[in-house]
C-alpha cells in the first residue's frame, strides 16, 4: 500500500512562505552542521509530489535538488512547461490527489513525499497522509502562507518525537491517527 509522507519546515508563526511565496526567509537560515534528518527522509522515498507554486518556486535551482521522479499536481503546466535541464525527472498532472496516488502505486511506488502548502492540505484532508515532519524555525513572519487550512473535520495526531536543534530550530514528528 502507498503512503504519503511529508516533511516541511515552517516559521514559528505556521508560515511556509511568504504571502507571494517567497522562501528566501528559509533559504538564508545560518546552520550550523546540524543534521535534521532530511537526508534519512529522503532516502527512503521513492517519488515526490508537489504543488505548481512550490516547482515554480525550485525548478531554476542548480543543481537540482532531488534525484526521485516526481509529479508535480497542476491544472496550469503541462509537459511543454518543463525546463530542458529536467525533462525526464518531472512530470505533470492534473488528477485529483487520490488519482496521483493509485497511479504512483500502480507504477510500484510506495512512499510518497507530498510537498507544498495546498498539495499537503489536500492530501491531508482526503487522508493520504500517514505522518507529517514539521520543522519550526526560528522566526515569526505575522502573515504569508499558512501550512495548514481549514478543515471540514478534526485531524488526530499521535506525537512520535520532538528534537530540538542548537540552531533553535524544534522538529516534531506526528502520525496521523486514522
Amino acid at each position: 500500500m502507498i503512503t504519503g509522507h511529508v516533511f516541511i519546515a515552517t516559521s514559528l508563526d505556521g508560515y511556509i512562505a511568504r504571502k507571494n511565496g517567497d522562501i528566501e526567509w528559509l533559504l538564508q537560515q545560518d546552520l550550523p552542521d546540524e543534521n535534521h534528518g532530511y537526508e534519512s527522509f529522503i532516502n527512503n522515498i521513492d517519488a515526490i509530489i508537489m504543488g505548481r507554486g512550490t516547482f515554480e518556486t525550485i525548478c531554476d535551482f542548480t543543481p537540482w535538488p532531488y534525484e526521485k521522479p516526481i509529479v508535480v499536481l497542476s491544472s496550469k503546466l503541462s509537459a511543454q512547461s518543463v525546463p530542458e535541464h529536467l525533462i525526464g525527472k518531472v512530470r505533470f498532472s492534473n488528477q485529483t490527489p487520490e488519482q496521483v496516488m493509485l497511479m504512483l502505486e500502480a507504477e510500484g511506488y510506495k512512499r510518497v513525499y507530498i510537498d507544498g502548502g495546498q498539495v499537503v492540505q489536500s492530501f491531508l484532508k482526503q487522508g493520504l497522509i500517514h505522518d507529517l515532519i514539521i520543522t519550526k524555525i526560528p522566526i515569526l513572519l505575522g502573515e504569508g502562507r499558512s501550512l495548514f487550512g481549514p478543515l471540514s473535520h478534526d485531524i488526530c495526531l499521535k506525537h512520535l518525537n520532538t528534537q530540538s536543534f542548537p540552531s533553535g530550530f524544534i522538529q516534531s514528528h506526528y502520525e496521523i491517527v486514522k
